[in-house]
């Protein structure tokens, strides 16, 4: 009996021991490392996630003292709160929810700012996609009264998105005026999309994204254009927004089209080590190739577009790294 509960008190001291390590705050690792590090993404079916995949693939490759596991998330909104509360060490953000964020504005206001987040470096265009039945009559936003329309996950920066796009065409921002609100995940809107049981959708994903071209291939859909006069309007109250166009190529049966974007951005907690931060930096973009193969979006992400449209202060560790390159 003695020798069960001995048995019994090491299982209970290595699982403490256990769960300690897995909860172990980055802010007391050593200057010099290792550093394991989590990565809040995306939707598995968005641009995020197969981005955020090819930075773990180079951290393994190429970063001596870093491992970073990537880990399914409800994108922005919920990525800022993850740092914010230490559950992740970095994650995808759009660039103006980083801001909203950072400065507690917007759908952070009631909680506050997320003060311990800064930037590391920006990745790629996000427009935000309207997807419609090409039954549905939707021509342009201001035909969505009336309309069933998925707006994302409650407080993403989807439906943040989709609220300031629906004002600017003279709707209600709150949602009003539609015939029916789902709140759900960009796979879970294709999926209503496909079923008829919504008439629009809003993306603020990549272009080519998986939930978009898979839910084209079964159905025949249509994307939204936001005209010249909107698009000017829109950004003239929310500045991080400009113009993108869709390529013709990218969706089966959708022809080329205008519409707005915000950008991706990568974030960091601001007590992660220098050196974690300098070698991560350094390292993936020393590796670009891996992230211009991991999606069509990853095309886009360059040295010279690392700092465009950066909406909060740097890591002293990128800083580090852009001012040796000649970027600051």
């Amino acid at each position: 009996m003695k020798k069960v509960k001995f048995i019994c008190f090491v299982l209970a001291v290595l699982l403490i021991a256990g769960l300690a390590i897995g909860c172990q705050d980055s802010s007391d690792y050593s200057a010099t490392g290792p550093w394991r590090l989590t990565m809040a993404s995306g939707w598995v079916t968005g641009v995020y996630y197969p981005i955020s995949g090819a930075m773990s693939r180079i951290a393994y490759n190429n970063m001596e003292n870093i491992s970073l596991s990537v880990e399914s998330s409800g994108a922005s909104v919920a990525n800022a709160k993850l740092i914010g509360s230490k559950d992740a060490d970095l994650a995808i953000l759009q660039n103006d929810i980083a801001y909203y964020a950072y400065n507690g504005e917007i759908m952070f206001e009631e909680d506050g700012p997320v003060s311990n987040m800064v930037g590391l470096f920006m990745l790629h265009p996000e427009p935000i996609q309207i997807v419609v039945a090409k039954d549905s009559g939707i021509k342009t936003p201001a035909d969505l009264k009336g309309k069933r329309v998925a707006v994302g996950p409650l407080g993403s920066g989807t439906e943040a998105n989709t609220s300031q796009i629906v004002e600017i065409y003279g709707l209600n921002p709150d949602f009003s005026d539609f015939a029916a609100v789902e709140r759900i995940s960009a796979g879970e809107a294709a999926d209503f999309l496909k079923d008829g049981r919504i008439d629009a959708a809003f993306f603020t994903t990549g272009i080519g994204a998986a939930a978009i071209a898979d839910l084209a291939l079964v159905k025949d859909v249509n994307l939204v254009a936001i005209d010249d006069k909107h698009a000017a309007d829109l950004a003239e109250k929310y500045p991080f927004y400009s113009t993108v166009q869709v390529p013709g190529d990218v969706y089966r049966g959708i022809s080329s089209l205008q519409t707005v974007t915000v950008l991706a951005m990568i974030v960091g907690r601001a007590d992660l080590p220098e050196a974690a931060m300098y070698e991560f930096v350094k390292a993936i973009y020393e590796n670009l190739d891996i992230i211009h193969g991991a999606h069509a979006m990853g095309q886009t992400v360059t040295l010279e577009s690392a700092l465009v449209g950066m909406p909060i202060k740097l890591h002293p560790g990128a800083e580090k790294y852009f001012k040796e390159v000649g970027r600051l």
